[in-house]
């Protein structure tokens, strides 16, 4: 039986498109203490290969190569990278930059020591693929750490509150919030990795009134600067734009909680 992969394809398009949009970069800041907290959680030490899967513009491979970490991150919209690489230098690190997917990550099996993720795997179509990914590349006796919204949280809310104003996802897809709950991860990775859990709160860094940061925010965050382009060209976007602004709001009144993911693969 062939089955038909159409939405797959579509689903990392979108991707593709909506992270190259806004200013990415601009918002990386305020979660950048996520990556740090994975980093140490993986236990990265001086000659650990290290993968950072859908690294964004090196939020955990900068700070895993802080950590004397030989680090390569990998992600779908390469756009991104020159802010990675400016980010790097200015941390005086080498980070090894790639273009790649998540579901099909161009390395062979078990060559690190070590794979992060803070707030990006999440977002691939097909989290059984993804997850069977990370578990290949890494090698027996290697170490996982994640970093994954929780669907209960405010950035949770915020999401499902966009959602709401846009066109339903392919047939097929998962929503990225799933990699918030405990018992989905364990049924995505299955036996591959021995996993543990725990919650966590990120205050998100920046100066100014929740009004003046949401403002800041909805500006330049890829997915709202593509849901308030959609939205426009409808006529919605001043349906939509009270709703969101005060879930945006939201994020920066109440601290967001996410998912911390450990695994080690067997040896």
């Amino acid at each position: 039986m062939t089955v038909d992969l159409g939405w797959v394809d579509e689903m990392k398009t979108r991707a593709r498109v909506t992270w190259s949009s806004g200013d990415y970069d601009a918002v990386v800041d305020g979660i950048w203490e996520a990556g740090g907290v994975v980093t140490r959680l993986a236990g990265v030490e001086v000659g650990d290969e290290v993968l950072d899967v859908a690294c964004g513009s090196g939020n955990a491979a900068i700070q895993a190569a802080q950590a004397g970490g030989r680090v390569t991150g990998v992600d779908l919209t390469p756009q991104l990278f020159r802010a990675g690489r400016r980010r790097a230098a200015e941390a005086d690190v080498t980070v090894e930059f790639v273009e790649g997917d998540a579901e099909a990550l161009p390395f062979e099996d078990s060559s690190f020591d070590v794979v992060l993720s803070t707030f990006g795997v999440m977002f691939t179509p097909r989290h059984e693929v993804s997850a069977a990914e990370i578990a290949r590349v890494l090698r027996p006796g290697g170490r996982m750490a994640l970093a994954t919204w929780d669907p209960g949280g405010t950035v949770g809310d915020m999401f499902r509150t966009v959602a709401r104003f846009l066109p339903p996802p392919p047939p097929g897809s998962r929503s990225p919030l799933l990699w918030g709950d405990p018992e989905h991860v364990r049924s995505v990775f299955g036996d591959r990795l021995r996993l543990e859990f725990a919650p966590a709160v990120i205050t998100l860094a920046g100066d100014g009134e929740p009004e003046e940061r949401a403002e800041q925010f909805m500006a330049v965050f890829p997915s709202l600067v593509m849901a308030r382009s959609l939205l426009e060209s409808e006529g919605r976007w001043e349906e939509a734009e009270p709703q969101i602004r005060r879930a945006v709001e939201a994020m920066y009144r109440t601290p967001p909680t996410y998912l911390l993911i450990t695994g080690t693969k067997p040896l």
